[in-house]
């Protein structure tokens, strides 16, 4: 079946008339009408109800544009798709992510990426609240959680896993922390966040699971200052692995309990890429994702 019939037909029934449908096309009315004459024929039924002074739809039109518009739409994805695969991506790219991340893993990789893609702009957004994607014109987000739930399309980029760490100074001079238990004697530093500021969850390699109750005097709203809180000497503090790995590595921040997984929530969390449609996916996001999991992953 000739898709440009099908789609002359779905422009017809939007417009109500063969005219301004022409009129746009740069047709002739008449051949407008005549297409659509055609495609009666060839379903063997009436799809306008016409008058000498309006057109509309009949029951049968209107049952087989309710059927193929969508179909169309989908065509025109998949044409737009499949001739992006290998078109160098232009434009704007417009990205959100949480302070942390932004700062510790997105922002040092931007002149990488920016060589790779000359083509593509970015416009970087890093902020601690979750913003609307289609509100606020969001290509892609990153997100840490245990699930992405709602209409949103979500690909994980990596699993995260956290960890209760102090600094040397910190553990030279205070009570000995041996077992995640030991931390009911210490006053921590506490994250904003209600998950994370009465209950830590540890499991062991047997996997046995222990919940320890947690206080402080301390609590701080976003995870790079609580990370420099605990540089600082001030206590034990539950972080994500992306943002003291280079700590543990230099020896700036010692991990507590390096035979436990600790958690706020749930033990199953990761960095999660999410953009708004699930129809199609632009190839300027599609080469953004790829290009994060393979640096990050």
């Amino acid at each position: 079946m000739d898709t440009q019939a099908l789609d002359l037909f779905v422009a017809v029934a939007h417009a109500g008339g063969f005219a301004a449908v022409a009129k746009e096309r740069l047709l002739d009315p008449s051949t407008v009408s005549r297409v659509i004459a055609g495609l009666e024929a060839e379903l063997n039924v009436r799809l306008f109800q016409r008058t000498t002074r309006s057109l509309s739809l009949t029951e049968a039109g209107a049952l087989y544009l309710a059927r193929i518009e969508p179909l169309l739409d989908e065509m025109r994805r998949a044409a737009a798709e499949a001739s992006n695969v290998n078109a160098e991506p232009r434009g704007v790219l417009r990205l959100t992510a949480s302070v942390a991340f932004g700062v510790q893993q997105i922002a040092p990789l931007v002149g990488e990426f920016c060589a790779l893609y000359p083509g593509l702009k970015l416009d970087c957004v890093f902020t601690d609240a979750n913003l609307d994607l289609v509100q606020e014109r969001m290509d892609l987000a990153i997100r840490l959680a245990p699930a992405i739930e709602g209409d949103l399309v979500a690909t994980r980029l990596f699993s995260t896993r956290y960890h209760v760490v102090a600094s040397p100074d910190y553990i030279a001079r205070a009570a000995p922390i041996a077992e995640p238990r030991d931390l009911l004697t210490h006053r921590c530093l506490l994250l904003g966040l209600r998950a994370f500021r009465s209950t830590w969850k540890f499991r062991d390699a047997h996997d046995a699971l222990e919940e320890v109750s947690v206080d402080g005097d301390v609590v701080i709203s976003t995870p790079l200052a609580l990370r420099a809180a605990v540089l600082s000497g001030g206590g034990p503090a539950l972080l994500s692995g992306f943002l003291i790995a280079d700590d543990l590595r230099a020896g700036r921040l010692v991990d507590l309990f390096p035979d436990h997984r600790p958690t706020p929530t749930t033990f199953d969390t990761g960095a999660w890429a999410i953009y708004p449609s699930r129809a199609y996916l632009p190839n300027k996001v599609r080469v953004m994702i790829d290009f994060l999991r393979s640096r990050l992953s």
